[in-house]
């Protein structure tokens, strides 16, 4: 890129007023530059591509040129403040973790409403006095250096923890002497996508090679190796358990059982959905990993073990899941089915008290039931209606277990389980400045373009009236065999007072019906994805609770992807799009970081087909001069090195330069924040309010509390 772009950039802004029409916003010019690429003969353009360098001077003065644009705009919406206000007003209230014993202690999170970070706190026992074990916010003095994890020795000796600085996915190590509570001199550098699996007193960790200056949050992650740490020693000296240099581009994790009896080793691929696994008994330090499953084609994990019998969740012939035992001490390595794959999709399994305890989802809703070891049901336990469970933490041993309950209308709520009488009760529940009673949360379902019949849940008021004219958020995601259960936001409650309509689809490629359902919104079947989240606004336009003219849809990350094809194939569908930390770049996206990861749900440019239907729905590629695109408000952020921001600064830039309408365009750009994960409250609260401030603007509503 020309030296004289940085001038171009600034020259640019200020020019602007003169040469666009009064009623847009006067965006920065941003320089074209003359890239094409070559994709099987066609010849696709990329003008954007400088903006790929984030530590270029060119691209930190559009960056700031951007956001000036973008805050003043924001500033002068009338109403924003009074958002701000309200937001804090209902964030003000304690959220708790679910508390687990390590050692002699138990802990749990806690914020006490309004603190940049989640405190860890340490109790004797259930109803001891808790004490700060380990305060995050101590960590910086702005909130943006984040606990992203913790892990005891089994012992409880030891404490592992990580912590995020700035949003990246880059993590560093620390270990605290539990007794104490000082902090040791261990400090571990260079880890992504790696959790802390104890062995005695070290624990299995997984590393990239650091990376070359100006690539640490851009470069391809590659070369992933697993290490084992002594507690008390240098990183240097850190034993290498595990690498595959004939396939660079492969994940390795290595994680124990709770007893730390059996050790796994678990592999992934770029080009496969699922994993391999092996496993081999903790004092055989020198023996041979056994394989459990050697293809990459299915997702198997170790549950837990009992003695020697592992316990196993696969989806390998059986697309919603099943579970099996496998004895390891049975020379012929028999399997025993344990929970055969049902209806619906078996979501998650725990060993409490000897027993099994399984989550599954009916219709994309938690629900859960007890088994005894060999499958047998003993009861279903019972929840307060539609929502999503997570936890059943505790002991293998021990009948308690606790679990928090959500839904779009109910904080988390933590329960404490007794396992034997089927016997739940409130163990902390949150109160907030809210009236929940007021709202209502209903299932639909609705047949999207070929048919398929699409699940929906729509929250809002219980008087609300069906004219056709209220404010409406269509949130989804649509891939990774993620699915979208009911859960709870603070922030979207301010769209709820305020008259708003809140629905959520379960599209295809999540994983709410299983592998099939995945599958159906994967590669050449992507279009299935953007043909579901259309056909549920159509569905909510035509059952009168809206119209294009109050109709606004967001997504992150893949969501974000979601956003950008449905308003480019429906432009004229959506008044208002929030595309998030989005993947826009369809043809590149496999270039940056993790981004090859992904070729299993996308596909890559790198094939002739696969190109071809990746250039069909590719957000950045398919804006159209003169077509009027919605008000939208694009966010991402500079440590983002998951889904890189250049995505959305070349949908950006091409975006303002072909919008045919009045409609803004505008990039938030958050600084000292990544994917999202880690932000500080106060990071939260600010773009909660830009973003509603903007919905309620182009919605063309004036909140109550104006």
């Amino acid at each position: 890129m020309k030296k004289v772009l940085f001038y171009f950039v600034l020259i640019g802004f200020l020019a602007s007023s003169c040469t666009q029409p009064k009623d847009r916003l006067h965006y920065p010019i941003t320089e074209k530059g003359y890239v094409v690429d070559n994709y099987f003969g066609t010849e696709v353009a990329d003008p954007f591509r400088w903006l790929e360098d984030d530590n270029s001077e060119e691209t930190k003065a559009w960056v700031k040129a951007e956001n000036e644009v973008t805050f003043n705009y924001l500033k002068t919406i009338p109403f924003r403040e009074s958002i701000k206000s309200r937001l804090t007003q209902i964030w003000d209230y304690p959220k708790y973790g679910l508390p687990y014993k390590r050692g002699d202690y138990w802990y749990y999170s806690k914020n006490d409403g309004l603190q940049q970070q989640a405190v860890i706190y340490q109790m004797d026992d259930l109803e001891g006095e808790p004490r700060v074990f380990l305060d995050p916010n101590t960590f910086s003095e702005d909130g943006t250096v984040a606990l992203s994890g913790l892990s005891f020795s089994k012992n409880g000796k030891y404490a592992a923890y990580s912590i995020s600085s700035g949003g990246s996915d880059w993590r560093e190590i620390f270990v605290i002497d539990v007794e104490s509570g000082l902090k040791m001199d261990d400090h571990l550098k260079w880890i992504k996508f790696s959790g802390m699996s104890w062995l005695g007193d070290g624990f299995f960790y997984g590393r990239f090679d650091e990376p070359a200056e100006g690539d640490k949050l851009k470069g391809v992650n590659k070369n992933n190796k697993v290490y084992f740490h002594k507690v008390g020693t240098k990183q240097a000296d850190d034993e290498l358990i595990y690498e595959d240099p004939t396939n660079p581009m492969y994940m390795w994790s290595i994680y124990t059982t709770d007893d730390e009896s059996i050790i796994a080793l678990s592999g992934s691929t770029p080009s496969t959905r699922g994993n391999s696994l092996y496993y081999k008994k903790a004092k055989d330090k020198k023996g041979e990993f056994i394989p459990i499953e050697e293809s990459y084609d299915y997702q198997t994990y170790i549950v837990n073990n009992i003695g020697n019998t592992l316990f196993i969740m696969t989806n390998k012939e059986a697309p919603k899941n099943k579970l099996f035992a496998l004895n390891i001490e049975d020379k012929t390595q028999s399997r025993k089915e344990i929970l055969a794959e049902a209806d619906d999709v078996l979501d998650g399994v725990s060993i409490n008290g000897g027993k099994i305890i399984a989550n599954y989802m009916h219709n994309a809703a938690s629900q859960a039931f007890v088994f005894n070891l060999y499958g047998e049901l003993i009861h279903e336990v019972e929840f307060p209606g539609l929502g999503s469970v997570s936890g059943f933490t505790g002991d293998k041993d021990s009948n308690i277990a606790f679990y928090s309950f959500t839904s779009f209308t109910s904080p988390n709520v933590a329960y404490k389980y007794d396992i034997e009488t089927n016997i739940s009760t409130v163990y902390r529940k949150s109160e907030i400045d809210f009236d929940f009673d007021k709202y209502e949360t209903k299932q639909v379902f609705y047949s999207s373009k070929d048919g398929t019949q699409i699940p929906m849940f729509i929250t809002h008021k219980k008087d609300l009236e069906l004219n056709g004219n209220n404010p409406t958020l269509l949130y989804g995601y649509g891939g990774f065999n993620i699915s979208l259960k009911p859960s709870f936001s603070i922030a979207n409650l301010i769209f709820l007072e305020n008259g708003g309509v809140y629905a959520v689809p379960n599209l295809r490629g999540g994983g709410e019906f299983g592998e099939e359902w995945h599958q159906a919104g994967t590669k050449l079947n992507k279009q299935n994805v953007f043909d579901d989240f259309i056909a549920a606004a159509e569905y909510l336009i035509d059952n009168n609770y809206t119209n294009s003219d109050k109709l606004a849809i967001r997504g992150g990350s893949n969501g974000g992807l979601l956003v950008g094809a449905c308003m480019t194939q429906r432009p004229e569908l959506f008044k208002v799009a929030l595309p998030a930390v989005g993947v826009m770049d369809m043809l590149r996206y496999h270039k940056f970081t993790i981004g090859y990861f992904w070729a299993p749900d996308y596909g890559t440019s790198e094939d002739s087909i696969q190109f071809l239907n990746l250039a069909k729905y590719s957000p950045y590629h398919n804006i159209h001069a003169t077509t009027k695109y919605p008000a939208t408000l694009i966010t991402t952020a500079d440590h983002d090195d998951r889904v890189v921001p250049a995505h959305s600064f070349k949908f950006a830039a091409e975006l303002q330069s072909k919008q045919g309408g009045a409609n803004p365009v505008i990039i938030r750009i958050e600084t000292k924040a990544g994917h999202g994960a880690g932000k500080s409250t106060e990071q939260i609260i600010e773009e909660y309010t830009d973003i509603w401030a903007f919905v309620f603007a182009n919605l063309g509503v004036t909140p109550f509390y104006n």
